[in-house]
């Protein structure tokens, strides 16, 4: 029987994330359709509350949406501590399969096969978002004409962009705000939004160094710090920087590093412990690793205490719901992105569409979609 999270034991709800980083396949639009699905509509561990509020913080804090969703969700039921054990136990199975891709791709001189996996994997990919990205509007949006007008406005910018746009999040929960909530009342809280409105940076190009250790780590706390959107927002970042600024890599093995994090359970930006394992082997890959995920996990655990304290006020619940309705709708706007990436012909199509349909009609594992498609792309490479 499904029950709430003080029903739950405290081991149970963690070792769900460990499954999650082992078996989560998806990217992290998909990741956050399965913690929607798995605990809040079916074993209702967490509230629709607390997971809106996850979504939200999420959008607005830089980083990728799924570990910080993962985070937020770990703080509700433990802290500070619970915070901390999910973000190890999320990250730490596709880390380890990174190590093993990793070391075999050095001892081997490259995975040729990979390209042939990732064609069926990611045509099956797209289908496990679409159905996620629909599942999703059905919770955040409802019959809010505004909502909706929100996500839509979200979608087309997120889709004709390519990339996610930090300040028009600011700007839909503001918005949610002036039309919700009177401007007498708006204006007496108006300091409880401060500081939920972080400010955007862009890293300036690094000067071309030597891949030391340090470099190394502080290179990836940069992009962990200041890289809006999803997991695939910090590729471009680290293209420019780690392929066309540095040279520490070429273009063939930095496309490589994308497939492993594409066919590999778990967040997508676990890429970088493939490039730091190129870069400086074993070491390179630890350091690389924490660098990207520790800005993330602060900045998510320091306003996470503030963000529920407030979350009940008129003003901050219209600020979290536009939020999420541009969440929504740039979760779509990627989904029709990475959907012109994946499907490049028929086969790919209808992999696509199968994976919708069987999701839809039937409760099945996605991994079992994944491991078939995976063997179809083989199979017609072949």
């Amino acid at each position: 029987m499904p029950g709430d999270s003080s029903q739950v034991s405290a081991w149970r709800f963690y070792l769900y994330f460990l499954r999650l980083g082992t078996f989560g396949f998806g990217g992290p639009i998909a990741l956050a359709g399965f913690m929607q699905r798995d605990l809040v509509e079916e074993r209702r561990w967490i509230s629709r509350e607390d997971y809106m509020d996850g979504l939200a913080l999420s959008q607005l804090a830089p980083g990728p949406l799924a570990a910080q969703l993962a985070i937020y969700l770990g703080y509700v039921r433990g802290g500070t501590v619970g915070a901390t054990i999910v973000a190890v136990l999320f990250v730490l199975p596709s880390f380890l399969m990174v190590w093993g891709i990793s070391a075999a791709y050095v001892r081997f001189g490259g995975l040729p096969w990979m390209q042939a996996v990732f064609y069926g994997v990611a045509a099956s990919v797209i289908g496990i978002i679409a159905r996620s990205a629909f599942k999703l509007t059905r919770l955040t949006l409802g019959p809010n004409l505004l909502l909706w007008t929100i996500a839509m406005v979200m979608a087309v910018t997120t889709a004709w962009t390519e990339r996610e746009i930090a300040w028009l999040f600011v700007l839909a929960g503001l918005v949610a705000v002036a039309v919700a909530v009177p401007w007498s009342k708006s204006r007496s809280s108006t300091t409880s939004l401060t500081p939920m409105v972080f400010a955007v940076a862009v890293p300036s190009a690094t000067t071309q160094a030597a891949a030391s250790l340090p470099t190394i780590f502080w290179f990836f706390m940069k992009a962990g710090a200041f890289v809006f959107g999803s997991g695939l927002a910090i590729v471009p970042f680290l293209y420019g920087e780690v392929v066309q600024t540095n040279h520490w890599l070429n273009d063939r093995e930095f496309l490589d590093a994308v497939a492993v994090a594409m066919i590999t359970p778990g967040p997508v930006v676990i890429t970088v412990a493939f490039i730091g394992y190129l870069m400086a082997g074993v070491w390179g890959m630890t350091i690389a690793a924490v660098g990207v995920f520790l800005p993330v996990y602060l900045l998510v655990v320091i306003p996470a205490p503030y963000f529920r304290r407030h979350r009940s006020q008129p003003t901050m619940k219209a600020f979290v719901d536009g939020v999420s309705a541009a969440a929504t709708g740039a979760i779509a706007g990627a989904a029709y992105v990475l959907g012109t990436r994946a499907l490049t012909d028929v086969v790919t199509v209808a992999v696509a569409v199968t994976t919708f349909a069987v999701l839809s009609k039937w409760k099945i594992s996605e991994l079992w979609l994944i491991g078939a498609a995976a063997a179809l792309g083989v199979l017609v490479s072949a």
